[in-house]
């Protein structure tokens, strides 16, 4: 039988690299104290540390949840303990090191931590644990450099999208803002108007230096107003020319103001750059609210709102949040997505106001006017979303379901009451009607589908759609005149007001704007001149051959006055408000069949 010579054999070999090693290690009693350990360790924490708690030498006494798993390690109930940790050294400095603690398995025990896996405290077989410290210092430094880099602006050195939401993130979900504090959070968000420009010219050499100088000047404006409102301010480049200043505890919006206004100021002086002499200004977004209740991406995008109205407004400037304009432009945003579904689902309805000629108080004709029942927002008058439909295009669409059921209606009225004088229809038509769709086929075709004679049809458009007709709107009009439809211009007054253009265009009426009637509504006290100017546009339009409607008659006083100086009828509250359909044979006293 061979036999091991003595003072050799594994358990030697074992005893003689835990010393050798270079890796700080000792070996730990069930009781917490050390039973061993290698120079490293000694060295590590000065001289003999048998018998002293590892605990203590460790600095685990002082941390609650560490403390705890540590002795569940040595007691069998936990596998393993390994956490990170500043470690006080014997020269009295301190390092990052990462604590391991493994429990040490006896002969016997088929490779279990201890009896039935308890360990060796329960099991009281005193083989307690190997623990092993090793310096992490270096590989933090790195994580910290490289988490640096990660999350700052490689240009401008300012903390990036990534850190400036990150911070925000926390800022918002910190207990702080519910323990006391201001619990109020502000955000100024810009950009610099015409950067695009410096690019494109100065090339992007200029462009990134021309940022580092005004991040510089951003880091300045917001460490002296945070200074003297004691408190700092995170300034963040969010991508391209957009920055940010995060006001972790505002105020109010003074403090808000006074952050922007010296932002403004500050970025207004000139920029030197490598000769270049650059004056750039920028728009400035700010939003000053409670903290609580408001998320990360609610408060971005009430900034990206207040910044586009910055600009919107004329741009170098900044602009406060304001709800109530905000609320106006989430219900266009809603009306606009809305507006062709609701054609589809029939929202839209037709009311038509009376057109009464003043010399002889009948009711000629009625313009239809187009309302939108909206589900959520109720009844709508033009508008409110008229402008809306004309910008996205849905105008046309829209416009051929007016003219097709007013059209529909005025033959209606027509059938139904053959012995009364025929009423005309007057239409509005927009500009992109006139531009974006073929109306002459449109009109021909709900002509002959509907049955109403053209003369009973009659198209408004405005000034501005009309003014310096050439091509194809002025052919336009031109085809539907020789149709014998009637073309009236609607608002006039508003616009150029100039009575040349209308030598040349087949245009048969021309409605004065309200704003020339309302002059009329002081009957004690009647200004000459709106009369003088009324008077003067009704007798130019005569001997051009065109009638004249004045809109917005409210009064018996105003319709003296408009029947005395010539105008051939007027339109507004004194003789109606718009009604709905089966309203008019009531008020202009339409004759009906015989039953």
């Amino acid at each position: 039988m061979s036999g091991t010579p003595e003072g050799t054999g594994p358990g030697r070999d074992y005893r003689a690299a835990f010393d050798a090693a270079p890796l700080p290690m000792a070996v730990v009693g069930a009781d917490g104290l050390v039973t061993g350990a290698n120079p490293a360790f000694a060295g590590l924490f000065g001289g003999d540390t048998t018998g002293r708690s590892a605990e203590e030498l460790t600095g685990l006494a002082a941390d609650h949840d560490n403390r705890k798993t540590y002795r569940d390690v040595l007691r069998g109930r936990r596998p393993r303990l390994c956490c990170t940790r500043r470690v006080k050294r014997a020269d009295g400095g301190t390092l990052w090191a990462e604590i391991t603690l493994t429990p040490l398995t006896g002969p016997g025990e088929n490779g279990r931590d201890g009896d039935n896996g308890r360990g060796g405290a329960d099991s009281g077989d005193g083989r307690g644990a190997l623990l092993c410290v090793t310096d992490v210092g270096e590989r933090r430094e790195l994580r910290a450099r490289l988490r640096h880099l990660e999350m700052h602006d490689a240009v401008t050195k300012l903390p990036n999208r990534a850190l400036f939401f990150e911070r925000l993130t926390a800022v918002l979900e910190s207990a702080a803002y519910e323990r006391g504090a201001t619990g109020r959070i502000g955000l100024c968000y810009l950009d610099l108007d015409g950067f695009k420009a410096v690019n494109d010219t100065l090339g992007h050499r200029i462009g990134d230096k021309l940022l580092t100088a005004v991040a510089a000047r951003l880091a300045e404006c917001a460490e002296s107003v945070g200074a003297s409102r004691g408190g700092g301010h995170l300034v963040a480049r969010l991508g391209g020319d957009e920055f940010a200043v995060l006001v972790e505890e505002s105020t109010g919006t003074e403090q808000l103001a006074d952050l922007a206004r010296s932002v403004l100021a500050a970025l207004q002086r000139p920029f030197d750059l490598d000769g270049q002499r650059l004056s750039v200004s920028a728009s400035i977004g700010v939003v000053e609210r409670a903290a609580a209740g408001t998320s990360a991406t609610a408060l971005m995008q009430a900034a990206d709102t207040t910044l586009y109205w910055a600009k919107e407004d004329g741009k170098a400037r900044w602009t406060l949040f304001d709800p109530e304009r905000n609320a106006h432009r989430m219900t266009r945003q809603a009306l606009s997505s809305s507006l062709r579904p609701a054609l589809e689902r029939g929202e839209f309805a037709l009311e038509y106001q009376p057109l009464v000629g003043l010399a002889d108080g009948v009711t000629h004709g009625v313009e239809a006017l187009v309302r939108w029942h909206h589900p959520r927002f109720g009844t709508l008058a033009p508008n409110r979303f008229v402008g809306i439909a004309e910008e996205d295009g849905s105008i046309v669409q829209l416009g051929r379901w007016v003219l097709r059921t007013a059209c529909r209606q005025a033959r209606r009225w027509q059938l139904d009451h053959p012995g009364s004088r025929s009423l005309f229809v007057s239409v509005n038509v927009a500009v992109r009607q006139v531009w974006d769709s073929d109306l002459v086929a449109d009109v021909a075709q709900t002509l002959e589908e509907t049955g109403l004679p053209a003369h009973l049809l009659q198209l408004e458009l405005t000034e501005s759609a009309v003014m310096g007709s050439a091509g194809r709107p002025l052919q336009a009009l031109q085809a539907l005149s020789d149709m014998g439809v009637r073309i009236a211009i609607d608002d006039f007054g508003t616009g150029y007001s100039n009575l040349a253009y209308l030598s040349r265009l087949p245009v048969s009426a021309l409605k004065l704007d309200g704003s020339f009637v309302r002059g009329f509504q002081d009957e004690a006290h009647p200004n000459p001149a709106d009369e003088t100017i009324v008077e003067a546009l009704v007798q130019l339009a005569h001997r051009l051959g065109l009638t004249v409607t004045a809109e917005c008659v409210e009064t018996a006083g105003q319709a003296a006055r408009l029947r005395r100086i010539g105008c051939d009828s007027g339109q507004g509250w004194l003789y109606s408000r718009a009604v709905p359909p089966d309203r008019i044979a009531e008020l202009v006293g339409l004759t009906a069949l015989p039953a």
